[in-house]
């Protein structure tokens, strides 16, 4: 007859597996494009206007809709290496390249390497190369798993919209890099105001929040939740972005 000691010793065990398996490596494929990137032109789908002005470099990546989830991986962070066992010819062995999430790659439903259910990374040139020999066929077979995310400063965010249509861009998030949900409270509100995902990194609320100060909540792809008090000041403009002074 199992003891009490029995069962919580197998719920403990059952809790150490999940954990440790959420940065298990798994196997996917990866591409690169482009040889020259412009920061300006690697947000894609998540909408980040500047991948140096959120805060992400240049090591970026698109992923396949597996990943991507419609946005919620965006600002997410991957570890990658080329699996050098199954292509020890364009492999570079034991280099490891960490990228963001920030475009997704979409499918064509043919077989292409996007298409469901592949875990797939289209990279940015420098982060593909930081693995693979140059001169490749430009596809290889890698390894995977979710790390946090190293960020410098504090959460960014861009104010965009107009007075009745508040988008917000939330960028610069360490940690699990991504955000499952968000708020917004101005200083004439009473309680906080649920934003919705409009796009990618974008989220939006329909409430005049002009000449307030703003505060943010966030709760994070990790079940993490930041409260953020007094981020944007009274005499904000759209188009401004702020940062706040932790994470």
């Amino acid at each position: 007859m199992a003891t009490v000691f029995d069962n919580w010793f197998g719920v403990l065990l059952s809790f150490l597996v999940l954990i440790n398996g959420a940065n298990c490596w798994q196997n996917g494929h990866a591409t690169y494009y482009g040889e020259y990137e412009n920061p300006t032109s690697l947000g894609g789908a998540c909408g980040y206007d500047n991948t140096m002005h959120a805060g992400f470099g240049i090591n970026t990546a698109a992923l396949s809709g597996a990943l991507f989830r419609g946005g919620e991986a965006c600002g997410a962070c991957y570890q990658l290496r080329c699996n050098a066992r199954t292509d020890p010819q364009w492999c570079l062995k034991r280099a490891t390249v960490v990228v963001t999430a920030t475009n997704f790659c979409p499918p064509n439903n043919q077989g292409g390497w996007c298409d469901q259910p592949r875990q797939h990374f289209d990279m940015s040139s420098s982060a593909f190369f930081r693995i693979a020999r140059r001169g490749n066929e430009g596809i290889i077979p890698v390894v995977y798993r979710r790390v946090p995310c190293k960020r410098k400063g504090g959460v960014r965010f861009t104010l965009k919209g107009h007075s009745t249509f508040n988008m917000i861009m939330i960028t610069n998030v360490a940690g699990s890099g991504s955000v499952k949900a968000a708020w917004i409270k101005g200083t004439r509100t009473r309680s906080w105001i649920q934003m919705h995902r409009n796009w990618g990194a974008n989220w939006q609320s329909s409430v005049n929040l002009t000449k307030q100060k703003l505060s943010f909540k966030l709760t994070l792809s990790d079940g993490k939740t930041l409260v953020l008090f007094d981020v944007v000041p009274s005499s904000w403009n759209f188009g401004q972005t702020f940062a706040s002074r932790r994470q």
